[in-house]
């Protein structure tokens, strides 16, 4: 009966995913709400999410100053004035950021509000991952939370802004792993990328790629994760920092299918990892020029002449 449940909700993700090509943000209030309760059912059986949270969004978020790694996601923590403060700031980049905090750090059927004070809107911002329960209830964040919040934040990313159903899979800041099922791993068969970091401290964010040493004909919509080979690695994603493979820099996996944790200058993070639908992974000779590929002599998405052909100077 789950594996049935988990193939009826995949089925309504999908849809949900295809439903427009622009960024989530930019959703009407009908299709966010779908896109809310998809990933609320999902969240009970799965690490299914959507991505669409923008660079701006990420490297000008203020988490180590906002108050929020202090005061906590509780009522209290949205009620304070450091809150506040960051929020006026730029309401709408503000509450984009938040709907990735609580749907990373929150468990899934919990909600979080904050009500602006001047014109009395309210934001709501649901639950979905759970990955810091400490910090969702009101406590300082942890190390480990602001790690593996940080690495949520990051595979949340989209250089494109494009909504896009990703498999997010790791564990939460005690060690607990993200539910996952054979079903979500078939359904979501490419492995994408790891992410680690800490954007509480100003350590900065990383990302690896977990396509392998050899392969370089792939790509993706998300190209910042999804870019094969240390030589092919994405340099323009700011804050994120290319890494090379993530089998450089984690841990072994022998019977799970995400990293545990990842190194970087000689420190240690809890990382996340990601996989992705099989149709939103283009590869050099399928045909097809896609926009992540380029002309070129050879046979890597870079320099694709089988899709894209000579370049013509």
């Amino acid at each position: 009966m789950r594996s049935r449940h988990v193939e009826s909700l995949f089925a309504v993700a999908l849809l949900v995913a295809g439903v427009g090509c622009g960024p989530v943000e930019d959703a009407d209030a009908d299709t966010a709400s779908t896109v809310a309760t998809a990933e609320q059912e999902l969240g009970s059986a799965n690490g299914l999410s959507f991505n669409g949270l923008s660079f701006n969004g990420m490297s000008r978020n203020g988490l180590s100053f906002n108050g929020l790694s202090f005061n906590g996601l509780s009522t209290a923590g949205l009620s304070s004035s450091q809150f506040d403060t960051w929020f006026q700031s730029n309401p709408a980049l503000a509450d984009m950021v938040m709907r990735y905090v609580v749907r990373c750090a929150v468990p899934a059927g919990e909600v979080r509000r904050y009500t602006d004070p001047r014109n009395g809107r309210t934001y709501t911002w649901f639950g979905l991952l759970g990955l810091a329960p400490d910090w969702a209830q009101g406590q300082k964040a942890t190390k480990a939370e602001q790690q593996v919040v940080s690495a949520c934040l990051a595979a949340h990313t989209n250089k494109r802004g494009i909504s896009m159903a990703i498999s997010v899979l790791g564990e939460n800041s005690r060690g607990q792993p993200i539910p996952y099922s054979g079903v979500e791993l078939a359904a979501f068969p490419e492995h994408e990328a790891c992410f680690f970091g800490n954007l509480f401290t100003g350590e900065g964010v990383y990302v690896g790629s977990d396509q392998g040493l050899l392969t370089g004909r792939k790509s993706s919509l998300r190209e910042c994760a999804l870019s094969p080979g240390p030589l092919q690695m994405e340099d323009n994603c700011p804050p994120m920092v290319p890494v090379g493979n993530c089998e450089l820099h984690c841990d072994l996996r022998l019977l799970s299918p995400y990293y545990g944790t990842c190194y970087y200058n000689g420190i240690r993070y809890k990382a996340l990892t990601t996989r992705m639908l099989a149709s939103d992974v283009y590869q050099c000779g399928d045909g097809r020029c896609q926009v992540t590929e380029s002309c070129g002599l050879g046979i890597d998405y870079r320099n694709c002449m089988l899709d894209c052909g000579v370049c013509i100077r």
